[in-house]
């Protein structure tokens, strides 16, 4: 990077009045040091404009500085969301603002200045005490009837990260255009120093922050149980468990044992909260080698299934074993198996009459959800990427007297069964798909067996992703760029097959439901084979290329599987090439 004398004294100059306002100690001194360094690349990327709310919240690296994830930034957060929700209800909210975090090392700090905030703003707190997934922040929300909610959470994010995730009242993570009126408040916020803050608040120093009765974990626990498919008896499964050394095992523990699912084996490495994440460096159940020890327990034990979670436990993965070892199951399948499964059970009725089932997933998850809503007469509907948009979907269409909504996914590993929960949910979707293991194996199937049936019916799906990581500034710019080129001009082929039509999503969302608003999204649909989705990461430093390929399946699953995906991925590197990151 390089500086005129005014660029660098101005930079400088941010600096300092950061420092000045940043009540913790130790991000000033880590400021401080970055200027007296002269590490001027650096002091621009901390202070390279404000930390912004991308996917319902913020999420970063914690370190000092405007633009990173820290006690200062946490605070004006606060302070913004407070003042939108004062100015929404015309002074102080009756209801309250439900709180969490998750077990990151700076979560504990982060979460007691955020009551501590809003407190001191005159506002009611409902918190869980301790370690939380974030699937019961949100539960309670709705249970209680807030305001608002917030995890403190970074949720399958490197060790590093954390984030500050926001639900509106109606129990789904914020859309616009209340995002946009939080981002409007945060400006107007002062220096974090000057914010008023109330200390003590976990301590019992104010009557208006109290902690949520463990009751409401076992109204959640009798919620999902009630998810389930009736069956008079089930066979035992072994399971092996991992959290990933996250906050899911005493929530999914609970409610899989009360299922009967008691031949359960936690990870015993990974199976406590640690925010170091010791044994894995990227605590995604997605990542290559992240199931590793789950994988080899599940070996030796002769385990029929790996339940994996991500450290705040809102996501699920699955792993099976195969005659060639341990083999992780993509979201995709996940979600079509799950699918199937709630709709073949589902009871249509509400209210004594009727009622279409309703399914969702996101536009860069699999086509074949459609397929498979269209065997079981159910409604079919596909969202902008973001559970957000699943849940308002889902909200929307049954206001509308569409149907019942029964199951929603994306391909990020992110489940929802029923209308529990208004977002993600790793516990209840444990819980359903230990079931669904289970039903198969009464019926003497496996999972593997399963999935043979449905792409004989539905045809062979796969869908495969390529990144391109580009951190910083400089690859934000270069995420930018791609995006702009295929505004101006697309390719007319990709690896040899015809680009047969290209819609550009952030055009015409007047014509489209306001689950699909306009957004960073191109869609290429290919002549034989199906389709290429490209855009932007909401919250990491990538551009993110999807393939959905298609084929009628002849032969073995695995061979027609290998031979679809090499196509895809031939697709995708020439996407990739086209973009300039060949």
């Amino acid at each position: 990077m390089s500086c005129n004398v005014r660029d660098v004294t101005e930079l400088v100059e941010r600096a300092n009045a950061w420092i000045a306002a940043d009540p913790d100690p130790q991000t000033k001194s880590e400021l401080q040091q970055l200027i007296d360094s002269g590490n001027r690349a650096e002091l621009s990327e901390r202070m390279n404009g404000t930390l912004a709310f991308g996917t319902a919240g913020l999420r970063g690296a914690v370190e000092a500085g405007s633009n990173r994830m820290n006690r200062a930034v946490v605070i004006r957060t606060t302070r913004g969301l407070a003042d939108m929700l004062l100015a929404r209800y015309g002074g102080i909210p009756s209801a309250p603002v439900v709180i969490g975090r998750d077990a990151r090392l700076s979560s504990p700090q982060f979460i007691e200045d955020t009551i501590g905030v809003l407190v001191a703003a005159g506002i009611s707190v409902r918190y869980w005490e301790g370690d939380t997934p974030t699937p019961l922040v949100a539960y309670a929300g709705l249970a209680l009837g807030a305001c608002a909610s917030i995890v403190i959470t970074a949720s399958h994010n490197p060790p590093q990260d954390n984030g500050y995730k926001v639900y509106d009242s109606n129990g789904a993570q914020i859309v616009p255009p209340t995002d946009g009126l939080v981002a409007a408040r945060i400006e107007e916020v002062g220096p974090a120093n000057q914010v008023p803050i109330t200390d003590g608040v976990l301590a019992g120093a104010s009557a208006l922050a109290t902690p949520i009765e463990r009751e409401l974990f076992d109204a959640y626990l009798a919620d999902i149980a009630g998810l389930r498919v009736p069956a008079e008896s089930r066979p035992k499964i072994r399971i092996v468990y991992t959290p990933m050394h996250g906050v899911g095992w005493q929530s999914v523990r609970r409610a899989l044992v009360a299922a009967g699912h008691d031949d359960l084996h936690p990870v015993p490495e990974q199976v406590e909260p640690d925010g170091r994440f010791p044994t894995v460096a990227f605590p995604n159940p997605e990542e290559s080698g992240a199931l590793d020890l789950a994988n080899s327990m599940a070996e030796r034990l002769g385990a029929d299934v790996v339940i994996a979670n991500d450290p705040d436990a809102d996501r699920l993965g699955i792993t099976l074993p195969t005659q060639d070892g341990w083999e992780n199951l993509t979201g995709n399948q996940i979600g079509q198996l799950m699918a199937d499964y709630v709709l073949a059970n589902y009871v249509p009725t509400r209210d004594g009459d009727p009622a279409t089932p309703i399914v969702i997933n996101s536009i860069v998850s699999s086509p074949m959800l459609e397929f498979i809503a269209e065997e079981y007469g159910a409604r079919f509907e596909t969202t902008l990427t973001g559970f957000k948009w699943i849940a308002n979907a889902a909200m929307d269409l049954e206001a509308a007297g569409r149907g019942t909504f029964v199951f929603g996914y994306e391909e990020a590993l992110g489940y929802t069964v029923g209308p529990v929960v208004r977002d993600k949910d790793g516990i209840s979707a444990a819980l359903v798909f230990a079931d669904l293991v289970a039903d198969l194996k009464a019926g003497g199937h496996t999972v593997h067996d399963q999935l043979g049936v449905l792409y004989r019916k539905h045809g062979l799906w796969i869908s495969t992703q390529k990144s391109v990581v580009r951190p910083g500034s400089s690859g934000k710019a270069e995420i930018a760029a791609a995006m702009t080129l295929l505004a101006e001009r697309q390719p007319s082929e990709l690896a040899g097959i015809r680009v047969s039509s290209v819609t550009d999503l952030r055009q015409g969302a007047l014509e489209r439901p306001r689950w699909l608003p306009a957004s960073a999204l191109v869609v290429l649909e290919l002549d034989e084979l199906g389709r290429v989705l490209v855009r932007p990461s909401g919250t990491e430093p990538k551009l993110k290329i999807y393939v959905d390929a298609k084929s009628t399946l002849v032969g073995e699953v695995a061979d027609a599987v290998d031979e679809l995906t090499a196509d895809a991925d031939k697709v995708a590197e020439a996407m990739a090439h086209f973009l300039g990151f060949g």
